[in-house]
């Protein structure tokens, strides 16, 4: 099976075992062992070459002004036998576009033989909308070279936010209830960071590559992710593989799999700051909830080889449903 994946990266290559940046979008193109091609170059691909391909949708609008002065679907079609697109952010991002792409995403939309969403959630948006073959793409955590700066929690302390004070991260809701915690409070260095941002009283990280990440994060003893926004939901993932109890919003599939005992309803910071304080003062329920996540995590199709399973099914079905 020859995959090609397609996104706004201008560089052509292969994901290796070994590489630093092992972000979910990278983690699945080595486990799919697909060949990775700029968009914008599918008029210099030979013919025929791939079984399937996957494009992530560009959202940078000047891309998508540069797709529609070709034939995007049907070069693609030209190249690979199948086509799909990835969700990249939440399913409502098009709905940002001007109405000439938001018109031209949606008949991309129709025209392909499969979509590939982060969420069920998002899986039963996308089939509403087109009427196409929907799948779950997991959110995928390869474990290789993590080595945690603690793995002790007991020895842990500090609450982490999940993101910037911006409406796309939620960032002002995960800090208000990470006060509760009476601990510093941290958060990633993301791009979407605000004007006087740093004059609040939260500890940026500065940036670090997904292997660096994943290893810093290990440091910490609670986290808030109260994101609004539907995506990956790589966050809550990642504090489960350390065991972090994360409290967040509903409507991610990590959070809702991984730590259903601090899933709240979306704006319910009543129910998530009382969560925070039991954390905070409960040992046991701490314990139960480190302890919960972590063994959801071991026995989830977010795992490496549970994945593999999983989406070799779907691509059986995408080739043989659509043909």
């Amino acid at each position: 099976m020859k995959i090609a994946w397609f996104t706004e990266i201008q560089n052509v290559f292969k994901v290796h075992r070994n590489h630093e940046n092992m972000r979910n979008d990278m983690a699945w193109m080595h486990v799919l062992d697909a060949s990775h091609y700029p968009i914008n170059s599918i008029t210099e691909i030979e013919s025929n070459k791939y079984d399937i391909g996957i494009v992530t949708i560009p959202k940078n609008p000047k891309f998508i002004d540069q797709l529609r002065t070709i034939d995007t679907i049907k070069e693609l079609k030209r190249v690979c036998k199948k086509v799909g697109t990835m969700q990249e952010g939440p399913h409502w991002y098009f709905q940002d576009y001007s109405m000439e792409n938001q018109i031209w995403f949606y008949n991309l939309l129709v025209d392909l033989d499969f979509i590939w969403c982060h969420n069920e959630l998002d899986r039963k948006y996308f089939k509403g909308i087109t009427r196409k073959k929907c799948y779950v793409n997991p959110t995928l955590m390869i474990e290789d070279n993590i080595t945690p700066h603690i793995v002790n929690p007991d020895a842990r302390d500090g609450v982490i936010i999940g993101g910037n004070m911006c409406r796309w991260y939620g960032g002002f809701d995960s800090y208000v209830v990470a006060q509760k915690f009476d601990e510093e409070i941290f958060a990633p260095s993301m791009g979407r960071k605000i004007d006087r941002e740093d004059e609040m009283d939260i500890s940026h990280l500065p940036y670090m590559n997904w292997l660096e990440w994943m290893n810093n994060l290990s440091r910490f003893k609670y986290a808030v992710h109260l994101m609004p926004t539907q995506a990956a939901g790589t966050f809550t993932l990642n504090c489960a593989y350390h065991g972090i109890p994360c409290i967040g919003y509903k409507g991610l599939d990590t959070q809702e799999h991984l730590h259903p005992s601090l899933s709240v309803d979306y704006g319910d910071l009543d129910t998530a700051v009382n969560l925070a304080q039991k954390l905070k003062k409960d040992t046991e329920f701490y314990e139960k909830c480190s302890k919960e996540c972590k063994a959801l995590y071991e026995k989830s199709s977010f795992r490496e080889k549970s994945y593999i399973y999983t989406m070799n099914k779907v691509i059986g079905e995408v080739i043989n449903e659509t043909n």
